[in-house]
């Protein structure tokens, strides 16, 4: 791996006192626009986050949680006790500028995500009867996407969001597809992050990450609770036959155009559209 790569592969840790279990915090090398945490909370506790110049994107990704933009009190959130309910998760974005508060009011697993803000400027909660549900792929590549936060448009500044359900013995992020360089409109540069987990605790997934010229190529085995950094390059997950792998995608960049190349060694294998419709369209 090049001395100018982040390492892809972060192991769940925690929880710790505040019930942290990931964190993702740049600058790091060869890695600039995405910050992310994630928290086991119990009822009662918090997490806040200082007004700054950053978009954030809340999501209440199990449980129940109250969340605070600034002054304004945006509701107890929450949609599901499992990421693996089928329902997606509610949304809440942030503009930056804005200081963030988030309480559990029950058992909760919540993710925070940021980027320097962009052209956008919005504060809002997006419900899950909102969120775009897609079904993407056919046979071993069929997978279902939840468009948490979908580019283009007004949705956001820079933060892009995805959720995707992965059956045990299929593939995503299928056939293999890049998106490192800012080159309109046929590629738009987006870092990405997959968070994982598994219907079986002790599941795993195999994700490579690897660039034509392979002076990057690293095979990794994340498991329940960890993540992997996708700072350029083309990026497959497979799953292994039995568990069931729900991943959350975070991707930012210059811009919020999800434009892509297929490794042509791999594009006769692309069986989805990538204008699919986009949720509030």
């Amino acid at each position: 791996m090049s001395t100018q790569e982040p390492r892809l592969l972060r192991r769940a840790t925690g929880p710790d006192v505040h019930g942290l279990v990931m964190a993702v915090d740049p600058p790091l090398p060869g890695w600039e626009w995405v910050t992310f945490h994630a928290w086991r909370l119990r009822p009662g506790m918090q997490v806040e986050r200082a007004a700054d110049d950053q978009e954030r994107v809340v999501l209440v990704l199990e449980g129940r949680a109250r969340v605070r933009a600034g002054d304004r009190d945006l509701g107890v959130v929450g949609s599901r006790d499992s990421v693996f309910d089928g329902v997606p998760a509610p949304v809440v974005v942030v503009e930056p500028g804005l200081s963030v508060a988030v309480e559990a009011t029950t058992a909760a697993f919540v993710a925070i995500a940021a980027a320097p803000g962009g052209p956008v400027r919005r504060t809002a909660v997006i419900q899950p009867e909102a969120i775009l549900v897609e079904t993407r792929g056919a046979g071993s590549t069929q997978r279902t996407i939840h468009h948490l936060l979908p580019p283009g448009g007004d949705h956001a500044g820079r933060l892009i969001a995805f959720e995707a359900y992965t059956p045990g013995g299929h593939w995503s992020s299928y056939p293999p597809h890049k998106h490192d360089t800012e080159d309109p409109p046929r590629e738009a540069r987006l870092e990405e992050l997959y968070y994982f987990r598994f219907a079986k605790p002790q599941g795993f997934a195999f994700a490579r990450v690897y660039t034509q010229d392979r002076s990057l190529d690293e095979t990794l085995t994340p498991m329940d609770g960890d993540l992997v950094l996708v700072p350029e390059g083309y990026h497959p997950v497979g799953v292994p036959a039995g568990y069931d792998c729900w991943f959350l995608n975070v991707m930012a960049g210059p811009g919020r155009e999800w434009r892509f190349t297929l490794d042509p060694d791999h594009a006769w294998l692309m069986d989805w559209s990538p204008a699919a419709p986009r949720a509030g369209t």
